[in-house]
């Protein structure tokens, strides 16, 4: 089938979208691309619908808190069984994974379609979300340089584009912009008066009973100002990294799973975080930096 035809039959839409036609033409004729589109632009599908026409297996590398959980030997196995027997058209493995040496042999072995990597901001320090191991993905293009790879993010200003593009070897590629503004996300600045007055009207006029995330820069004030969203009535839960890692897991597994939870967290939480309804997010205090 053709990339129009997949786009009808397995995802329901009548015409692609801003440049996606391009990207996926390009990617399907075997080059590589670097892709910054804001959130709910379609990036997946500029990596999804070229592994479905490929020959292979499409290798999404994404830092999903899901994809890195631990899983047993013997569940692995059995992912590397269904690659072989081509009973899987995608494979999504967090960066960690990836990178282990069975890992990396196993995929010499296979057809691989193509790399995908996913919030590529991770790769720069120049990015608000800088995590080591997307560095050392620059391998893929000296392990398979014939495989064609793209790299996708909502959020990337010029010094991390040009730091993403330099370390993932993609200066062959061709690079796609559209933009990252989103007309849905509303920011707005308040000076610091009664916090906690503040707080409490923000959430009752504007998002009771909405999954939200409040940041704090201190792990003593995210205890604090979770427990007093709990006296208020409101279910607001902890997270931040000198907690024991059972009962973050924890607070994490029922932010993810429940509906109202506000999330009362230092940067330790963000990253990896899928949850499609998440309303609002505040930060007790200036973060670090204008991206955060």
């Amino acid at each position: 089938m053709t990339p129009l035809e997949i786009l009808k039959k397995t995802y329901g839409y009548d015409a692609f979208r801003s440049v996606q036609a391009e990207v996926i033409d390009h990617i399907i004729a075997g080059g590589s691309a670097f892709l910054v589109m804001p959130t709910g632009g379609g990036k997946s599908l500029c990596y999804q619908i070229p592994s479905l026409c490929r020959e292979g297996i499409g290798i999404i590398i994404s830092p999903l808190i899901a994809l890195m959980q631990d899983q047993s030997e013997s569940a692995v196995s059995e992912v590397f069984a269904s690659v072989r027997a081509g009973d899987l058209d995608m494979l999504y493995v967090a960066p960690e994974r990836l990178l282990m040496p069975t890992f990396l042999n196993f995929l010499a072995e296979i057809k691989v379609a193509l790399f995908a990597i996913d919030e590529a901001h991770c790769v720069s320090q120049w990015g608000h979300d800088f995590r080591p191991h997307y560095q050392a993905l620059e391998v893929l293009a000296k392990r398979f340089p014939m495989v064609p790879r793209i790299a996708l993010t909502a959020t990337a200003d010029t010094p991390t584009r040009n730091d993403i593009i330099l370390r993932l070897g993609l200066q062959n590629g061709r690079t796609f912009i559209t933009g990252f503004d989103r007309p849905n996300i509303h920011y707005e600045i308040a000076a610091k008066e009664n916090t906690k007055k503040q707080i409490l009207n923000f959430i009752k006029s504007k998002h009771h009973n909405d999954s939200g995330i409040i940041y704090c820069l201190s792990r003593k004030k995210t205890e604090e100002t979770a427990q007093w969203l709990c006296d208020e009535g409101y279910q607001a839960l902890p997270y931040h990294a000198g907690m024991n890692p059972q009962n973050r897991n924890h607070n994490q597994a029922r932010f993810l799973r429940e509906d109202g939870i506000i999330m009362v967290a230092t940067i330790a939480f963000g990253m990896g975080i899928d949850k499609p309804d998440v309303r609002f997010v505040i930060h007790l205090s200036l973060p670090k930096n204008i991206e955060a």
